[in-house]
Parts: C-alpha cells; structure tokens; sequence
C-alpha cells in the first residue's frame, strides 16, 4: 500500500511540473536588454559632476548600449571596447551620418534629407573605425531616427540600409518610428529590426491603441526575417506620464511589467529598450530610470537580468 502512495505522488509531483510555466521558454525569444542615453554626450542636469557615459550603472543587467556618432571621423573603438569588456554589445546611431535637416514639411516640423556624400561618410567612418575587424562588437546599427515622422522617403532609408548591409552585412540595422505614422511605414527589405515609440501609456499590454499600434508595426515587417524591438517607456514627466497617461510615478514599475509581458506573449520580439536612463531628456523635469524610486529600478535590473541572464 505504501508504495502505491509513493507512486502516486510521484506521478502528481510530475503532472504538476508539467503544468508548471517554463520561463526559459516564454523568454527565449528575447534576446537583447539594455537603455538609451548611455553613451550620447547627454549630462544628467540632476547630477552635481559631469558624467555622459553611464555604461558602469547598467552593465549587470544590460547586454546592450547605445553610442552616438555625429560624424564620419568619430573614433569609438575606445567605448567599444569598454562595452565588450564588460559584455556589453553597442547599439550605434547613425542618423547624423546619414541624415542633416533640409526644411520643415514633415509630420514632425524637421524635413531630413539623405545627406549627398552619405556614401563617402559611411566609408571614412568604417574606417576610421576598423569596423570590418571589430564589427563583433556592435549589434545593431540604428539609423533615420523616426523616418516617415521626420520626413525621410522609403528610397533614402533604402539606399542609406542598403549601404550598410552591403559592406556588414551581418550587423542588424534597426529603425524606430514614431506612433503617429505608423499607418504609413514602409520598411525596406534591408532593415532587421523594426520598433516604435508610444509613451504615457499606463498598461500596455491591455491598452486597445497601443496593441493596435503594435500590430499595425508587425503588418508594416516586410520578410519573415525581421524582428521587432519594444521600446519600454522608462522616464516619467509629470505634466505627460501624471497630467495626460493618468500615470503615478510609482505605477512605473507596473509600467515596466505591461511592456515585458508583451514581449514575452509576441515571438517577434528580440530586443526591449528602455527609453531613457539617465534624466532631463526631453523636458527638464523628466527623470530617467537611474533616478526613479529604489524599488521601480530594483524591477527594471530583475528584468534585466532575466533576458540578459546576468547574475
């Protein structure tokens, strides 16, 4: 009789674990974790020295970091090799490179134009940089900064990816639009990951524009290939996040949790970027996530570190 017992809670000990979530595999698919304003010439005001690299604030839970490029003689090989020293993959902006402002007919008040010597900037930049050799350093190369928003045509981000992937063609390039012109995207063949930007928004997960934004963004992907990154609302403005989002700072934990439950229900989703670390981007009294409450950062480095399985 006694055996029977034993065998039986065995078996209910092995239907229960059957039944068990399988973080591993609702996370897999997630691969990259990190913020922006990491490595961008930005001085948090809130800080009494000056301080534009905050790589040591975020690298035991990041496995990415953008650096900023504003011009083809730009030598980061020395932030590059700071990233990968501590396992730290950069994401380069690139817009400057590519892009300079040529009006102001576009949805956001900012025409951009393809710069017209944007090869030869691209080919003193790669090598001024040696990026044929140290291309494993990077993982993403992010140009247009909000494309159809700023006015740049299908062709331009076309011939300005196509560029790139012609010469490394082993690096992603991402793009990020704004929410508003998502309806008109196009996305060339050549872009790897594709996202969007949409704050003040309390949940998400649950909320019926932003997933219909959302799946707007995944309709716009134009092979199978691509992947999406989730652009995670980590700041907070009192008079956008409280006065319009209906937003508590302290719902911004809650905040974090709509975004990464989202990631984890869509397959699509490679990369979450938290829009921004550190704080007065933007608006003055906005404060990134390096200045939020203990408990709210506490909840961004255990997402963090789930992704990025840092321990």
């Amino acid at each position: 009789m006694k055996n029977l017992i034993f065998i039986f809670l065995i078996i209910l000990w092995a239907c229960n674990k059957e039944n068990e979530p399988n973080n591993n595999v609702e996370t897999s698919h997630i691969s990259y974790f990190g913020f922006t304003l990491i490595d961008t010439y930005w001085d948090d005001p809130t800080d009494s020295n000056t301080k534009t690299n905050y790589l040591n604030e975020v690298s035991d839970f990041s496995n990415i970091a953008d650096i900023l490029v504003l011009g083809p003689s730009d030598n980061i090989i020395e932030s590059l090799n700071q990233m990968n020293a501590v396992d730290v993959k950069s994401i380069l902006h690139l817009s400057d490179l590519f892009f300079e402002v040529t009006g102001t007919n576009s949805p956001s008040g900012l025409k951009y134009s393809l710069r017209l010597d944007f090869e030869s900037r691209w080919d003193k930049f790669v090598q001024t940089n040696n990026l044929q050799d140290n291309k494993n350093l990077v993982q993403a190369f992010y140009i247009g900064e909000e494309p159809t928003w700023n006015g740049i045509s299908f062709n331009e981000l076309q011939m300005a990816s196509s560029l790139i992937k012609s010469s490394i063609p082993d690096i992603p390039i991402l793009i990020i639009e704004a929410y508003p012109v998502i309806e008109q995207l196009e996305v060339p063949g050549s872009i790897d990951w594709v996202g969007f930007d949409h704050y003040a928004v309390k949940d998400p997960e649950n909320n019926p524009q932003f997933l219909n934004e959302f799946h707007l963004l995944k309709s716009k992907l134009s092979n199978e290939q691509q992947k999406i990154v989730l652009v995670m609302d980590t700041h907070y403005i009192p008079s956008l996040h409280g006065t319009y989002g209906h937003i508590a700072l302290e719902d911004m934990a809650d905040v974090a949790n709509s975004y990464y439950n989202l990631a984890k229900k869509e397959p699509k989703v490679i990369a979450i970027l938290g829009y921004f670390w550190p704080s007065g981007f933007d608006n003055l009294e906005a404060i990134g996530a390096r200045n939020m409450p203990l408990f709210i950062k506490e909840n961004y480095i255990r997402i963090g570190k789930e992704i990025t399985l840092k321990k």
